[in-house]
């Protein structure tokens, strides 16, 4: 069905070759490399160059969404019989996190002209799903991790029990959310959202891709079947963020299209990073087990290629991803140009 269109898509017609512009900050750094960038737009295009955007500090920005998230999420949960209940899916959706998912749906929105108050009850669904997966992930069943965000998790803290009906209900949250929280996008647009979400998270989504990854424990796997657990249970949710984001600020097929591109390679280098990581960082760095793929002899990147091929495809994925985002407005895209480069080269 053709979708009616309120706002403006957030393209414009250049199509010229990006040019990198690249300036340290402390946030990030690359796993194993030099420390690089992200106060300024990291690609734009030659006419953008003549039209610098102004300087974008990433550590502020973060800092900012993460206040406003953290809030909207206390309020939009708040405490109440059965009480157990309401303080297991607390305890976890209020633990802290990066509160990237939610922060690629808010840039997104801005991104293609969208009003991110709109996309706040969107993006709040983003982080309650993610909450889910990690509850449930971390479950004796599954993962069997006691430590989650550097505090014991959810069924270390309120049993087995609780932490799956606490999982169960958070996920349910997470659609209701967006069905009665959003205000001012078209009923056809929400329902998109509701779609996508439920593809994010189902058996084409996260929860395929945990059952491969769990079915391929001590199995020798090829790269075809890693790379398809970690589209499935990682890179689904983060394509949904930002889709999504992109859905409620009006974005025409177009530039979802270059957008859906953009967060499948964030969301696959997300996960490569995070197979480094669990090898070449300590417990307390990560705030969860480290090497607990090692321990069960999952497959993961640097297992079959190596450390250092296994930076490079992320490097690769992250650049991939950028070049998606040329074209739109320099100083809108900046967020999610340096949320790139954040998840290419984060520590934790």
């Amino acid at each position: 069905m053709q979708m009616r269109h309120t706002r403006s898509c957030g393209l414009h017609a250049s199509s010229r070759p990006v040019l990198p512009l690249i300036q340290r900050c402390s946030i990030c750094q690359p796993v194993g490399r030099t420390q690089e960038m992200l106060h300024v737009p990291a690609v734009a295009t030659a006419e953008s160059v003549v039209h610098t955007a102004p300087p974008f500090n990433f550590e502020v920005y973060m800092k900012e969404r993460a206040v406003m998230v953290n809030k909207a999420l206390d309020e939009c949960l708040p405490k109440r019989y059965p009480e157990v209940l309401l303080e297991s899916m607390r305890y976890s959706l209020l633990a802290g996190g990066k509160r990237v998912r939610p922060a690629l749906t808010l840039a997104a929105c801005e991104l293609v002209g969208g009003d991110i108050q709109a996309a706040i009850p969107t993006a709040l669904a983003m982080e309650v799903v993610h909450t889910m997966s990690l509850i449930h992930d971390d479950l004796p069943a599954m993962d069997n991790d006691d430590f989650r965000r550097g505090s014991p998790t959810n069924h270390k803290v309120y049993g087995e029990d609780i932490a799956i009906l606490a999982g169960d209900a958070l996920l349910a949250f997470s659609f209701e959310h967006v069905a009665r929280a959003t205000k001012g996008v078209p009923a056809e647009r929400v329902l998109r959202v509701i779609q996508e979400l439920g593809r994010a998270v189902g058996a084409d989504g996260l929860t395929g891709g945990q059952v491969v990854d769990i079915k391929s424990e001590d199995q020798e796997v090829g790269l075809d079947v890693l790379q398809y657990i970690h589209e499935h249970k990682t890179a689904a949710l983060l394509e949904a963020s930002v889709v999504c984001g992109a859905l409620v600020g009006g974005a025409d097929d177009a530039a979802i299209e270059k957008l859906r591109k953009y967060a499948r390679n964030i969301g696959l280098a997300f996960q490569v990073v995070d197979d480094i990581l669990d090898v070449t960082q300590t417990t307390e760095m990560l705030g969860k087990t480290a090497a607990k793929d090692l321990a069960v002899n999952k497959t993961t990147y640097p297992k079959l290629v190596g450390i250092e091929k296994s930076k490079q495809i992320a490097e690769d994925l992250i650049k991939d991803a950028i070049a998606q985002l040329d074209g739109f407005d320099p100083v809108r895209r900046a967020p999610l140009i340096a949320l790139a480069k954040f998840i290419g080269y984060r520590q934790n």
